[in-house]
């Protein structure tokens, strides 16, 4: 049995285009869930595992009541019951899974939006519950051929049921060969997968309003469909390990988010095709005097999207515009360096710096474009008292860098690198 209950409450207090503007606004989610797992051993190969969870979720965006050049006030939550259940079998060179999931949804949304400084009519206030629900069943099977050649494939057929219906058969395919000797290992994958769509829905007075303000419709919007190809290779030489990976990833509808004016108002939108592709390479040494162990994580990306917004708020889009754009998430470089190092007395040392080279800068048809890099450091220093209680202390971006992440309006909206957070955190193994 697993169950958590978490709250967070943030606080918006000025408008960062106009310090001296205090808005007051406040953010507050809450995050609930319980999950409970039996687990039937049957044979030593064969075992039986069921899951039923319930989750539940709200975020409630309240604007300061004064805002220019418009107020809003969005309340959500979500209730999600459902399940898991899955056969595993291993047996000589076959590892197979196949199992079923699901689960239903209810959401209760309320938004209102007024405008004050008279640039549009006050959006009436929509209440509204949408319901969905998901059941995907799915097989998949690793099957060790030979010493050097395993191979992989699973299929997953999904029907989605809310403001659309929607079915889609998602085939999987892989194979890894290593060579005897050097031990290198190369690999290549093939697969499809399924996203469902989020329940919003929009109709109404608030419709109207938001027709008749800004051109705008609201289409439901389809689940994304993406396709991805992968292949790399594991190369082991005393005790280190370099792995290098490509891929590339095309999807259709796919999901991002818009604002509605400028009002903290978040609807989600389907682009209609977005293509990202990119390496990475990830280095990792040994344990060194049976202490200290270092790695090093490079990835090179690129974030594209194509064609027009073709579902939630869309806009008139007689022609699409021509070649891609870059997506708000494209960000060439990042890089992760780091390491831990065993202290005395059952303590360690931990530290990560990670550096971006910065996301797109607002106007995503300007190649190359890009919001400033920034480089970051995280430290964490931890200790364990006997087999049972252990402590941790960790400084997340422990030299306070104040670094603009996003300022995307038509997508991803602005947002900044969080301060200096410090967390600790004290663990109790119970007997059992």
């Amino acid at each position: 049995m697993i169950a958590q209950a978490r709250r967070d409450f943030y606080q918006v207090p000025v408008d960062p285009s106009d310090p001296t503007a205090i808005l007051r606004d406040a953010n507050r989610e809450n995050d609930s869930f319980a999950a409970f797992s039996w687990v039937r051993t049957f044979t030593p190969g064969l075992l039986l595992t069921v899951s039923p969870f319930f989750h539940y979720n709200s975020a409630n965006y309240h604007s300061a009541p004064n805002d220019t050049r418009s107020a809003a006030t969005q309340d959500r939550s979500s209730k999600y019951e459902g399940g898991q259940a899955n056969v595993s079998w291993i047996k000589v060179r076959s590892n197979a899974r196949l199992g079923i999931y699901t689960f239903a949804q209810q959401d209760d949304q309320f938004f209102h939006v007024i405008y004050n400084d008279g640039s549009g009519t006050v959006i009436p206030p929509l209440a509204q519950s949408p319901t969905g629900s998901l059941i995907a069943a799915f097989v998949e099977d690793q099957f060790k051929l030979t010493s050097w050649l395993t191979l992989d494939a699973g299929l997953r057929q999904t029907h989605f049921s809310g403001a659309l219906a929607e079915n889609a058969t998602s085939p999987r395919v892989g194979a890894s060969v290593r060579i005897p000797k050097l031990n290198w290992v190369f690999r290549g994958f093939y697969g499809r997968f399924y996203q469902a769509p989020p329940l919003d829905s929009l109709s109404g007075p608030a419709l109207s309003a938001i027709q008749n303000q800004q051109q705008l419709n609201f289409v439901p919007l389809p689940g994304e469909r993406d396709e991805e190809h992968q292949f790399g290779v594991t190369i082991p030489f005393k005790g280190w390990i370099l792995d290098a990976a490509n891929f590339l990833t095309r999807a259709t509808n796919f999901f991002d988010h818009n604002s509605l004016n400028n009002s903290n108002v978040f609807f989600p939108v389907d682009v209609q095709g977005a293509r990202i592709n990119g390496w990475e390479l990830t280095l990792r040494s040994p344990r060194i005097r049976n202490r200290a162990q270092f790695y090093l994580t490079y990835s090179n990306q690129l974030a594209l999207g194509r064609g027009c917004v073709v579902g939630g708020l869309i806009g008139a889009c007689p022609v699409p515009p021509p070649g891609y754009f870059f997506l708000d998430h494209d960000q060439r470089d990042t890089l992760h360096l780091g390491g831990q190092y065993t202290l005395p007395w059952r303590s360690y040392f931990s530290t990560d710096v990670y550096h971006a080279s910065g996301f797109s800068n607002n106007n995503p048809t300007i190649a190359g474009d890009h919001l400033q890099p920034h480089t970051t450091l995280d430290l964490a220093l931890g200790k364990s008292f006997g087999e049972q209680f252990s402590f941790n202390l960790q400084a997340i971006n422990a030299a306070n860098r104040r670094v603009l992440l996003d300022n995307s309006f038509t997508f991803g909206g602005t947002h900044y690198l969080n301060p200096r957070e410090i967390f600790v955190q004290m663990r109790y193994r119970f007997h059992y």
